[in-house]
């Protein structure tokens, strides 16, 4: 099975991972690793705090926070109205 991560093949992340290991060394690998973990928690921590912060402004000062749901509502009618439209005109194959 060929994944696809990035655009990036399997020769190539190996490839990647054999100048990482020449330039930084196996030991220092696990450091790199555990720094990168933590890098990416607190972004995702700040991007939940984020849309925490978000959230509780939207309902402190009653707005509608389903806009989302709002938008897929007017867009399906959008579609059904043109279905509606280009019934007839459409061609069996």
């Amino acid at each position: 099975m060929n994944t696809i991560f990035l655009f990036i093949g399997g020769p190539e992340i190996f490839i990647i991972l054999l100048i990482v290991v020449m330039f930084f060394g196996a030991d220092k690998l696990p450091e790199i690793a555990r720094g990168l973990g933590k890098g990416m928690r607190q972004i995702k921590d700040a991007t939940n705090d984020i849309k925490r912060e978000i959230n509780e402004s939207v309902q402190e000062h009653g707005l509608d926070s389903n806009i989302v749901q709002d938008i897929n509502k007017e867009v399906n009618d959008v579609k059904d109205n043109i279905d509606d439209l280009t019934g007839p005109i459409k061609r069996n194959r």
